[in-house]
């Protein structure tokens, strides 16, 4: 058994707060926090992930679509399509991204 808990969680190396919370050969949880008006710019992985909104509100852009998504809901992205995400509420917007690998 192993228990991590998110402000001792290993940081990854970008600029909004994104914690690693799980890893393993076939899943990945990574824990986001963005502060009101942080961005995580469009870009591409090579593996499926899933965002489940945790709190807040944010935009989240996928391909040429961009949609608001609030908490308690999941969006499944495939691998190779591009995704971004800006917080565009007055509160923390936290995010749990599943990496499906």
């Amino acid at each position: 058994m192993k228990i991590t808990e998110l402000m001792t969680a290993e940081r990854v190396p970008i600029a909004i707060d994104a914690r690693k919370m799980l890893v393993r050969k076939d899943c990945e949880l990574i824990h986001l926090t963005f502060k009101p008006g942080e961005v995580l710019e469009t870009h591409t992985n090579p593996f499926d992930v899933a965002f489940y909104v945790l709190a807040g509100i944010g935009e989240l852009a996928v391909g040429s679509d961009t949609m608001e998504l609030g908490a308690d809901t999941v969006i499944e992205i495939p691998a190779g399509e591009m995704r971004g995400w800006k917080n565009i509420a007055e509160s923390d917007l936290r995010v749990l991204v599943v990496k499906l690998l």
